[in-house]
């Protein structure tokens, strides 16, 4: 984006002074913010909403004859808004009006009366609107995944904060809710009421609407913290006032009944019983959408710091929202080397910090008395341990290194940038269903715009020549004299996708000699797995074995360069096997790894009869790299996308590439002098 011409912009609440993230973003966006001692030379005054607060600002700015620039949080804000100091991804900077006070047009009311879209805009509107309800994305998105939904079919009533200046601006009061409320019985007698209590009520913050006093028969109050989509999902019909709620139900499908008179009302989209009569133009959901989320707000990119689109900002929220969510989840964690403690505890920061046990038993043990679940490297999970789990009552997931892992080995203890936790199984375990296996089954309800994310992080990763490791050198294979080119990739013969996703064939020696078996006139290519290469890990083809079955030895080249450069790939359970599809390969795999059995390989190994869908390239990546793992940016301290870890990757960002601390890199050069040693320390 280009940079906006600078404007001197007076404030005189210190939440301007004092909100690094909210100077930024207005920095960003053109505006120099600076204390009001000189209000004759600024462009304009900011005031924050409509607070006791603002009064200040908007003297001064009536005084001097200054504009104001009306700011406000953004309708998507971050994972807790007002409750945790978390800071803006976006902002609303009107200089007409605040949105929501319906007394005077703003410039969000401007845009959206005379603003014409054109297909391309309403299809990207609408794979916005897509986005948002897969990922349940609203202004509050700290919703539990395990919290009680009402059983379907219910009316909804929206209610919200008391004293909110959203309610007074849009024509409203305490009585709009009594009416919205009696309207709703009126309406539909005899139907489930579900009052819906705010977040901010619901914590105990600040008071409502409803009450006990409200209650029958039919009428229940929800103030769990639920999915705002799924909650309008299972409603029948919608009743609001001004919340933004109400915004969210004409996304999702519904014609609200409106008494207040906020921004989404007067365009056609909904039931207004206090209507505007200056708003004449009918809207689509589309239109409403785009002015609303993609033209009006001022939004922000964390990872970059820089002003970002709508579709960055979102991606970014989601992937923080997720952390939280999951992360709401209390852990015990076992089974993992003791430099992963620090890197985890980062990772799975949330309400509850996790504990760790180096025993699987005692973690068991300490689950069931605090409550919590166990989460186990997956490598660690044994029968045993699946029996003791089931005898206690515990809940047991699993942790493994995601895809786009780091720039250099796991083995060298450098941290992962990418983790899956699989509360069925775990990815590499092809005799059960996993996490994962489960999202590539019903990948066939995939939308369009995650779609479309899938194939261009599929190009971005190809482009950048990225892989799990990201090591060694770039270099050219040997003349192949025009036979076809298949690589076999090394693997580790004592790893956990070894041990599950194979049976007649678990060694690289006779992985080579099948390769050979079915291509006995090609140029066969060996690339040993980089751990087993500099000792770490088990593996090693004896030297005249390997003269005698392979054509070439890639030992210092890049699986990237390799990939490129070669027409089939002839693998076990190798993550080369995914790559190699990434970049257009044929593909042959001898185990089950995650990406075989669905169509996409040649499969000469077990059967997979769990594996029902045919998803197309986009799926599988989409489940691999976008819906299965989560992503950590060492850089910002946040949860991010896989778009930024990939970027960080890329470009050898801090953060991914380097020991967790001083005391890890020495024992990483001591692991290298004792690498033949390798299994003393390796748990």
């Amino acid at each position: 984006m280009s940079r906006p011409a600078r404007r001197k912009l007076a404030v005189y609440t210190g939440g301007f002074l004092f909100n690094a993230r909210l100077r930024r973003i207005l920095e960003l966006h053109g505006w120099d913010v600076t204390p009001g001692f000189s209000p004759a030379r600024a462009d304009a005054v900011a005031v924050w909403g409509r607070r006791p607060v603002s009064k200040r600002g908007l003297w001064v700015a009536r005084r001097w004859n200054k504009p104001v620039l009306n700011v406000e949080d953004a309708f998507l804000r971050s994972v807790r808004p007002g409750q945790a100091g978390e800071p803006p991804i976006g902002l609303l900077a009107d200089p007409e009006a605040l949105h929501y006070d319906a007394a005077q047009p703003s410039a969000l009311e401007r845009l959206l009366a005379s603003t014409q879209y054109d297909a391309a805009a309403l299809a990207r509107a609408e794979r916005g609107i897509a986005f948002l309800r897969a990922e349940g994305l609203s202004k509050y998105s700290d919703w539990d995944p395990d919290a009680p939904l009402p059983d379907p079919g219910y009316v909804l009533v929206i209610d919200q904060t008391a004293g909110d200046a959203a309610i007074a601006h849009a024509g409203a009061g305490p009585e709009s809710f009594a009416a919205a409320l009696a309207a709703a019985r009126a309406e539909h007698p005899g139907a489930r009421i579900v009052l819906r209590t705010h977040p901010v009520t619901a914590s105990g913050h600040r008071k409502g609407h409803f009450g006990p006093g409200d209650l029958d028969a039919h009428t229940e109050i929800c103030a769990d913290p639920v999915n705002p989509w799924a909650l309008l999902e299972g409603a029948r019909a919608v009743y609001a006032v001004s919340s933004q709620m109400g915004f969210e139900a004409i996304l999702a499908g519904h014609r609200p009944v409106v008494f207040g008179q906020p921004f989404y009302a007067g365009w056609g989209l909904s039931d207004d019983r206090a209507p505007i009569p200056r708003r004449t133009r009918t809207l689509s959901a589309a239109e409403l959408f785009h002015g609303a989320m993609i033209d009006y707000p001022l939004w922000y990119d964390p990872y970059r710091d820089q002003a970002t689109s709508f579709e960055v900002a979102a991606e970014a929220l989601a992937a923080q929202a997720r952390a939280y969510r999951e992360n709401r989840r209390p852990f015990v964690c076992a089974g993992m080397s003791p430099w992963k403690h620090r890197p985890l505890r980062t990772f799975l920061a949330g309400p509850t910090a996790p504990l760790f046990e180096s025993d699987p038993e005692r973690a068991v043990a300490r689950a069931k008395d605090t409550g919590r679940t166990v989460l186990l490297w997956a490598g660690k999970e044994t029968t045993a341990v699946r029996d003791l789990v089931a005898a206690q009552g515990v809940l047991l997931w699993r942790a493994e290194d995601g895809f786009l892992r780091s720039v250099g080995l796991g083995a060298q203890l450098l941290p992962a940038a990418s983790l899956v936790l699989d509360d069925l199984g775990i990815y590499f375990d092809p005799t059960r269903e996993s996490r994962l296996e489960r999202i590539i089954n019903e990948s066939a309800g995939l939308t369009d715009a995650a779609r479309a994310r899938a194939e261009a992080l599929g190009r971005a990763i190809v482009a950048a020549r990225l892989t799990k490791y990201n090591v060694g050198q770039s270099a050219r294979l040997p003349d192949a004299g025009g036979r076809l080119k298949v690589l076999v990739p090394g693997q580790v013969e004592d790893d956990a996708s070894i041990r599950t996703g194979t049976r007649d064939v678990s060694t690289n020696l006779e992985l080579l000699r099948r390769a050979r078996a079915h291509f006995p006139d090609a140029f066969i290519i060996f690339k040993p797995h980089p751990d087993v290469e500099v000792g770490l890990r088990t593996g090693a083809v004896p030297e005249g074995d390997l003269a005698a079955l392979a054509d070439h030895v890639a030992r210092e080249m890049s699986a990237a360069e390799a990939l490129e450069q070669v027409d089939v790939v002839w693998t076990m359970t190798s993550l080369m096997g995914f790559e190699a599809l990434l970049r257009g390969k044929s593909v042959h795999c001898l185990g089950m790894p995650f990406y075989a059995g669905w169509g996409l390989t040649e499969d000469h190994g077990q059967a997979a009869p769990r594996r029902t869908a045919r998803p197309d390239l986009a799926a599988l990546i989409h489940a691999a790299l976008i819906a299965y793992p989560r992503y950590f940016d060492a850089e910002t301290g946040l949860a991010a996308p896989a778009e930024v870890i990939l970027e960080r990757l890329a470009t050898g960002g801090t953060g991914v590439s380097r020991p967790a601390t001083l005391r890890h890199r020495l024992v990483a050069r001591l692991q290298d002098r004792l690498k033949h040693f390798a299994h003393l320390w390796r748990r």
